[in-house]
């Protein structure tokens, strides 16, 4: 079984948490991702907490580091990684896509948000290696 996630970073994905659902409140949905990661980031910026945006993924494969164009949409206080979606619905694929961006980057905790649901809170999902 893996070890607990630190008080810290579970206060910074609760504070995620809570900024996404200031955004939603004020957008709905219906909009494009690169909107409400700007606006995300905005309310990040607000509560002062540190981020940083599209954040490069190098894979490495047999000692051999290749800049496939993979992106991390958020990374907030160098403690969470939040993916951010604007679809339909969430697939099995987005929360495969989320778990390895994690293994990848080696954050243990990820937030995969969809903005395009009527409510939130059913967009949101935690995920933890």
């Amino acid at each position: 079984m893996a070890a607990p996630i630190d008080p810290l970073t579970d206060r910074v994905a609760r504070t995620v948490v809570d900024a996404a659902f200031q955004v939603h409140r004020a957008l709905g949905p219906g909009l494009l991702e690169s909107t409400y990661e700007a606006c995300l980031a905005q309310e990040l910026e607000d509560r002062a907490i540190p981020y940083t945006r599209q954040v490069g993924l190098p894979l490495t494969y047999k000692g051999l580091v290749l800049e496939t164009g993979y992106r991390l949409d958020l990374v907030v206080d160098d403690k969470v990684l939040v993916e951010l979606k604007a679809v339909e619905a969430l697939l099995p694929i987005h929360k495969a896509q989320t778990l390895t961006y994690l293994k990848l980057s080696g954050y243990r905790l990820g937030l995969l948000i969809n903005f395009n649901v009527a409510l939130i809170k059913d967009g949101i999902k935690r995920l933890v290696l």
